[in-house]
């Protein structure tokens, strides 16, 4: 079996170059899918893009996503056809939760939150003082998407900020995540 193809998604914005998505990139040679509007993101374009580049990739996939990049993730694999088959797993971290009121306003049409169980096996690891999701919201995404759930104690948005350099936890998370 050919080994998989890890695409990173990160959230709105992107992800600057010491988010650990970036330094994973980096470090492991991952693969971003680039958005064409990183600041005023589409829902359907995101996932458009997303599927574009599953279908052409050559072999299965890995999905490291991000903030926006987790609930692009479940939206996608709710109406792809090709996730079931194609997508070996995903590692999805701190899912920012576009229904509260703040966040849907930043982010129109990513609302109402896709509620349920991905097509393929997944962690989520959230954070208890993220900004973007309360520690029980991110709970119920785990449940309802069939993820397993590590949390990760107060990171805050599991990002640059958060101090983990290249968060080598994590990558062995998605290791063993590859491995199952």
């Amino acid at each position: 079996m050919n080994s998989p193809r890890v695409l990173l998604l990160p959230g709105w914005q992107n992800s600057d170059a010491g988010h650990w998505q970036s330094r994973w990139e980096a470090l492991h040679g991952y693969e971003r899918v680039q958005q064409h509007d990183w600041q005023r993101p589409l829902r359907g374009d995101w996932s458009a893009r997303l599927q574009d580049t599953v279908v052409d990739s050559a072999q299965p996939v890995v999905l490291v996503a991000h903030s926006l990049g987790c609930i692009l993730t479940a939206w996608w694999a709710a109406h792809s056809p090709v996730a079931k088959t194609r997508v070996q797993a995903a590692l999805l971290v701190a899912p920012a939760d576009v229904e509260q009121a703040h966040i849907r306003n930043l982010l129109p049409g990513w609302s109402p939150l896709m509620l349920q169980r991905l097509p393929f096996p997944s962690v989520l690891v959230g954070s208890q003082n993220d900004p973007y999701c309360t520690p029980a919201r991110t709970q119920q995404m785990a449940q309802a998407w069939g993820s397993q759930f590590v949390d990760l104690g107060c990171a805050g948005h599991i990002n640059t900020d958060s101090g983990l350099g290249d968060w080598t936890d994590g990558h062995a998370l998605l290791q063993s995540l590859m491995k199952d």
